[in-house]
């Protein structure tokens, strides 16, 4: 029986991988900041819920041991955990900016370091990090997330290459939008009223984000990133990404 490592497993894409797994007989280590708040997966016996919050360097390593020692081996790390910013970048403060990279970016590194000599001990790893289409383009006042997610597509594509030499493969899982709360709890928002230059722009933005949001193609289910996330975990193939979702569809024009 095969194990996914999944990070950010409370709610939203996260969560919905677990259960996916979890029905199609795998161990899954479903890791949260808040784990005691969990009350569906701990009744679940291929379900290891543990505490791991990627901002915080000391819970990853005693979260790998607990999960190591439960099922023996982790074959695929699935690095999910992660938040999205939208404001203007002149108000964006340097706590925010550098918090928006410390989860998106430093904690999936810090999280995939952890992980390696495991892999290599094995010689047999899967390393899958959830991008994003805001990995390719961009939206306005969404500078820091898409600057993140850019981050990890330069990660994930360059560290492929020296990781295929220990037989560790690596892939990119990249939504459209999502129906999940990624606009609320997983959204911070940072405008100021007062910089009224902005105004006519952010009135415009925001309608035609609005317009977007209405229309049929706009977001997918999280099940359908679930299922491409256990496509990427199980098909065997060298395919490096993995696009998810119709937002392609929808136009600012």
């Amino acid at each position: 029986m095969k194990t996914i490592f999944i990070t950010g497993a409370s709610s939203g894409i996260g969560r919905t991988t677990a259960k996916h797994f979890a029905e199609r007989g795998w161990n899954v280590v479903a890791t949260m900041r808040s784990p005691e708040q969990e009350s569906e997966f701990t009744t679940l016996d291929n379900v290891l819920v543990l505490r791991l919050d990627v901002e915080k360097a000391d819970t990853i390593q005693p979260a790998l041991e607990e999960a190591i020692k439960r099922f023996g081996k982790i074959d695929v790390l699935l690095n999910n955990a992660g938040y999205g910013t939208m404001g203007l970048i002149e108000v964006a403060t340097d706590e925010q900016i550098r918090r928006q990279f410390e989860v998106n970016v430093f904690g999936l590194i810090s999280m995939t370091k952890a992980m390696l000599p495991h892999f290599r001990a094995n010689q047999d790893g899967l390393l899958i990090n959830i991008s994003s289409m805001g990995g390719k383009v961009t939206f306005p006042t969404m500078s820091l997330y898409h600057s993140t997610k850019f981050a990890v597509e330069g990660f994930s594509e360059s560290v492929s290459y020296e990781l295929a030499s220990q037989n560790i493969k690596v892939k990119l899982i990249e939504p459209g939008a999502i129906q999940t709360d990624f606009g609320g709890r997983s959204m911070e928002f940072f405008f100021n009223e007062a910089l009224t230059e902005y105004k006519p722009f952010t009135t415009a933005f925001l309608g035609k984000l609005g317009e977007m949001e209405k229309q049929p193609a706009y977001a997918s289910p999280p099940e359908l990133v679930a299922k491409t996330i256990y496509q990427a975990a199980t098909d065997g193939t060298s395919q490096f990404r993995y696009v998810v979702g119709e937002l392609q569809k929808c136009s600012f024009k």
